[in-house]
């Protein structure tokens, strides 16, 4: 290993000053290198100048990337330096569309300029970490400076302020939906341009809800934390939970037992079941398949109620906690847990088989929001979106933790890439978990339920990585010489696999896209923080 490279395992913590610090082109090419030779952009993120995180670091920026090389298992950590009176780089996205939601982020969090970036605009609109001014405000509320004028350079949308994309032509129309909707969900707005019934582009835009998360984990103690990290995603509580957990654990040096790691997995992947379950359903219900609708419902209730028995909450809550879990699962609950699985299987099985046959099914979902294994690999997709598309992209297998380290779960991939085969991996990996389940219940291992972390390490990096059920969290904290948290990354699958909706409505109909939309089933909140 050479003195411009280090490797970081999940649920490793370092010293900060392990990482090496590159020039900007150096540090541009060894990621372009790294990712044409198979190694793909798991995070890419800033540290705040003067904010304790780079302590060697004076009035600068400090960008780190994180490649994730999967067959090996391992991470390549990397940065550079921005200066001040720079805060420009060489934008990646051109030649590596992966990095194009990463470098907006960037330029929003720190007011540094990717240049050459070709659709630069804020992500979540809040204030950069930098307090330039609050200019992202005096952007929203005020008029389009002068070119060259503007402090943010490069920053500055040509034709207005946050442009949406926009077609000319003959017939060419534009569909606005959202941000507020006709059903209970969250915000969003989706600004389709279209050709009669065929979707030219879509634009996607969110941000509506920022609440600031990352930079609470940075000021609230550490019992009011992990409450918050139950909250990046209401329906990834686990998965969030278990990452957080990883980080204070790797930073604390604290061992946890192999009991509660058991039961921390018996919980993620029934988080897994009751969404991949539910998501069936919806699907079932936006076809008008009726039967299916009502059945994976109830299944989908089965699940959450085993949820509820062992944590007293139907999505987790106050389960996982640093040092293990709060609750235990005893041998008679065990036994009863297997029992309801193993019914649940066999109602699961026999509706699946309805569902995946009936050729009204097949009709709908079937060449449906198709994205290619190239536009995969391109966007850095992950989950069950990346594995439909033929990428086998899997945390519990590429970068196993836990008990994942010793049960191994087989990776379902297909080629299509369409809604039918982002259905069909919901199917699919149910039964894995299933599998996994009816396993593990056999022979829960003894220990402590949980123990205690103690103080976190100064000057330090962690890197936590899990499979949820939307794909891989991944979460990254940085301590300072006083031994607080002075930088916390959450990266939510979302992030990335929302670009691969718009790739998906592309040439489709309009009328497909609640189908097409339903098929991923994206986090409003898990992107928006």
């Amino acid at each position: 290993m050479g003195p411009q490279e280090f490797y970081a395992r999940n649920g490793q913590s370092w010293e900060s000053s392990r990482v090496p610090i590159l020039d900007e082109e150096s540090f541009r090419q060894k990621i372009l290198e790294e990712c044409s030779r198979g190694a793909r952009l798991v995070n890419l993120f800033a540290c705040p100048a003067g904010g304790g995180a780079c302590p060697e670091d004076r009035g600068d920026v400090r960008v780190f990337a994180m490649l994730g090389k999967d067959q090996e298992g391992k991470i390549s950590v990397l940065s550079m330096r921005i200066l001040p009176d720079k805060s420009s780089f060489q934008s990646l996205t051109p030649e590596l569309p992966q990095a194009h939601m990463f470098e907006r982020e960037i330029a929003e969090q720190f007011a540094v300029t990717p240049v050459g970036h070709p659709w630069l605009k804020p992500v979540r609109y809040h204030q950069n970490y930098r307090n330039v001014a609050d200019l992202w405000a005096e952007v929203a509320s005020g008029p389009v400076p002068a070119e060259g004028s503007s402090p943010l350079g490069d920053l500055w949308p040509r034709g207005g302020v946050y442009p949406f994309y926009r077609m000319e032509g003959e017939e060419v129309h534009e569909v606005a939906v959202g941000p507020v909707h006709a059903g209970i969900i969250e915000p969003g707005h989706f600004r389709f341009q279209c050709h009669g019934e065929e979707i030219l582009n879509l634009e996607i835009q969110l941000g509506y809800q920022h609440r600031g998360i990352e930079k609470m984990m940075e000021e609230v103690p550490a019992e009011r934390a992990v409450l918050l990290a139950e909250s990046i995603a209401g329906d990834a509580v686990i998965a969030h939970a278990t990452a957080y957990c990883n980080i204070v654990e790797s930073l604390s040096d604290c061992e946890i037992s192999p009991r509660a790691q058991a039961i921390r997995a018996i919980a993620l992947e029934l988080e897994r079941l009751s969404n991949h379950v539910g998501d069936l359903g919806a699907l079932s219900t936006d076809i008008g398949f009726s039967p299916a609708a009502a059945y994976f419902g109830r299944l989908r209730g089965e699940f959450l109620n085993l949820l509820m028995e062992l944590s007293g909450n139907r999505y987790g809550r106050s389960l996982c906690r640093p040092g293990g879990v709060l609750f235990d699962l005893d041998q008679k609950m065990a036994e009863d847990f297997r029992q309801r699985l193993l019914i649940a299987r066999k109602d699961f099985k026999e509706i699946s088989d309805l569902f995946f046959s009936a050729s009204s099914v097949l009709s709908r979902l079937e060449g449906t929001g198709v994205v290619s294994t190239r536009t995969a690999k391109e966007l850095g997709l992950v989950g069950p979106a990346a594995r439909a598309s033929g990428m086998g992209l899997d945390v519990r297998t590429d970068y196993a933790f836990g008990m994942y380290r010793f049960h191994y779960i087989p990776v379902s991939t297909t080629l299509s890439g369409d809604a039918h085969a982002r259905a069909l991996i919901r199917w699919l990996e149910s039964q894995r978990s299933l599998e996994f389940l009816l396993d593990i219940l056999t022979r829960i291992p003894e220990g402590d339920l949980c123990g205690k972390a103690s103080t976190l390490k100064p000057n330090h990096m962690a890197l936590a990585m899990v499979e949820g059920w939307r794909g891989e969290i991944v979460h990254v904290a940085m301590t300072d010489a006083r031994a607080g948290i002075a930088r916390y990354k959450i990266k939510d699958p979302s992030f990335h696999n929302w670009s691969g909706l718009a790739m998906a409505a592309r040439g489709g109909q309009i009328s497909d896209f609640p189908l097409c939309n339903k098929s991923f089933n994206l986090s409003y909140a898990g992107h928006d923080l």
